[in-house]
């Protein structure tokens, strides 16, 4: 197999860890968001925390999906979580469409997009799996 066809093989399994890791995010952020509806409904929450449970969810859902996503690549995975953030954001944006007629960009986008991206890079640097560096090797 030559150069070009693993570095073909490489990216098609990033492009797939992503998108995997995107779906996965927005499935997490869905159940914890249905979760924190159930919370305000019977009363644990209050109404107005709805802001800070939809960031949560955002990071955290990004978080898992990111760290499937970073365990796919093999370098930069930094890259691979913000990509997975990013992922995420547009399938929030997505199923927003769908769900409403007209698309709004604020104070709860810019939430939302900032919560997908800081899961994704937490993944990203989180699910490092370097080289060990090993020690010098000299005893004292």
């Amino acid at each position: 197999m030559g150069k070009a066809e693993v570095q073909g093989t490489n990216a098609v399994q990033m492009a797939t860890g992503v998108a995997l890791g995107g779906l996965l995010a927005l499935g997490i952020e869905l159940v914890i968001l249905l979760l924190g509806a159930l919370a305000v409904s019977n009363g644990i929450l209050k109404e107005n925390s709805t802001s800070q449970l939809t960031a949560a969810a955002c990071v955290l859902g990004c978080i898992g999906g990111g760290l499937l996503a970073c365990s796919k690549w093999k370098s930069r995975r930094l890259v691979g979580g913000l990509l997975t953030g990013v992922v995420c954001y547009l399938l929030i944006l997505a199923v927003g469409l769908l769900i409403s007629d007209d698309l709004t960009f604020g104070p709860q986008a810019l939430i939302e997009l900032a919560g997908c991206l800081c899961g994704g890079a937490l993944a990203g640097m989180l699910g490092g799996g370097g080289k060990k560096r090993r020690g010098s090797g000299r005893k004292k």
